[in-house]
């Protein structure tokens, strides 16, 4: 027997990693149900993160996306302590070189850039490449006259890169105001955890703001604020639900049904496609 394998009770070998257990219920899941279930808990419903890569498999028509700036890498402006060191050990872990990958595909037949976050690379900080890849994708978007999908997901700016990382800001909620002169749908897709720097520039700037059912959103976490102020914070006051019912998220929605609010967004604000004209 294997390092893989483990007995059941008739005695038989059975492979490692067929059972995981939820982070939030405790609950023993099925592997390939979970898969299934796109790894929501069918116990408690615990949204799972989800890497860059597995958000595109479930988000796109399959085979349809096309990566872009795929090698683009941070050049270290501040010359950093251990910065280099940080930067290769997220992108051994995660397997992509930054914390956002962007591409355009389809949705359903649509064409549409999609640009995705991914907090297992630095926790999903966002500094000048970030920043950079961002805009790419939404001058990309405006070029080809289609929709950009965002999902976020972010501790914010990257503090390595100092006010280069902050500059960001600025220059990703610039972007956001060329596709909106160029009257391009731009949706946001709030995932766990979503907070400060990226929270209070491109992220909340949807036409249309969804979060995932159950994400952190906000722009300080909860301990931040309570050990500073000194107050206690009502119940639930950083999940995607209390931002929704407060007025900063549109809409909260499991991830089993997203693609299909996606693409029903997507049918209602996408420009029509000359073949559509033409008919």
């Amino acid at each position: 027997m294997t390092n893989q394998q483990r007995n059941n009770s008739s005695g038989e070998a059975v492979p490692d990693g067929l059972w995981t257990k939820c982070s939030q219920c405790g609950s023993m899941l099925y592997q390939p149900e979970m898969e299934e279930a796109l790894y929501v808990c069918r116990s408690c419903g615990h949204h799972r993160r989800l890497s860059a890569r597995e958000r595109i498999a479930i988000t796109a028509d399959a085979g349809s996306f096309k990566e872009s700036d795929s090698a683009m890498r941070t050049s270290d402006p501040l010359g950093f302590p251990g910065y280099d060191e940080k930067l290769k050990q997220s992108e051994a872990r995660s397997g992509i070189p930054e914390a956002i990958v962007w591409g355009e595909c389809t949705i359903d037949s649509i064409p549409t850039v999609l640009a995705i976050m991914d907090f297992g690379f630095m926790g999903g900080s966002m500094g000048a490449v970030v920043g950079e890849k961002f805009v790419r994708a939404a001058e990309h978007a405006i070029a080809r006259g289609v929709p950009l999908i965002a999902f976020t997901c972010s501790g914010g700016a990257r503090m390595q890169e100092g006010i280069v990382s902050l500059l960001q800001m600025a220059k990703t909620s610039a972007a956001v105001a060329q596709l909106d002169r160029a009257g391009l749908p731009f949706v946001t897709v709030a995932t766990d955890p979503l907070t400060a720097g990226v929270f209070a520039s491109f992220a909340s700037l949807g036409d249309i703001a969804i979060a995932e059912q159950n994400a952190l959103v906000g722009f300080t976490g909860p301990r931040v604020i309570e050990a500073a102020f000194k107050i206690k914070l009502p119940p639930g006051s950083h999940t995607a639900e209390f931002q929704r019912d407060h007025g900063m998220v549109d809409i909260v929605v499991s991830r089993r049904e997203l693609r299909s609010v996606l693409v029903r967004l997507l049918r209602l604000l996408a420009p029509p496609r000359q073949e559509e004209i033409a008919q």
